[in-house]
């Protein structure tokens, strides 16, 4: 069983940055896991952001392609996403997914990010 824990939320202002990371443990294989990130608002359902696979190929959704950058650390078990130039309507809880393939199989908590001034 993996567990994934996200951090780095945070009020910030339109145009800022933030980083978030996703912690795995429980399992030894997270080199091998292709990994995302996910956002939802309120009311909204919840779409893919980012992902990256286990040789490090990356891909974004257009609404972030150029302002966000997904990397992970397999040493640390952790993976980031990068956000640069952040707008309102990026405002959501984010979260981590983890999965063999194209389905995700673990989940974390979510951490909220708010774009506000």
């Amino acid at each position: 069983q993996v567990q994934l824990v996200e951090s780095g939320g945070a009020l910030v202002q339109p145009g800022g940055s933030l980083r978030l990371s996703c912690a795995a443990s429980g399992g030894s294989i997270f080199s091998t896991y292709v990994m995302g990130w996910y956002r939802q608002a309120p009311g909204k359902q919840r779409d893919l952001v980012a992902t990256i696979t286990r040789t490090r190929s990356t891909s974004y959704a257009d609404f972030v392609k150029g302002r966000f950058t997904i990397s992970r650390d397999n040493a640390k078990n952790t993976v980031y996403l990068q956000m640069n130039s952040l707008k309102p309507e990026g405002t959501a809880v984010y979260y981590c997914g983890a999965g063999a393939g194209a389905t995700v199989n673990y989940w974390g908590q979510g951490t909220q990010v708010t774009v506000s001034s």
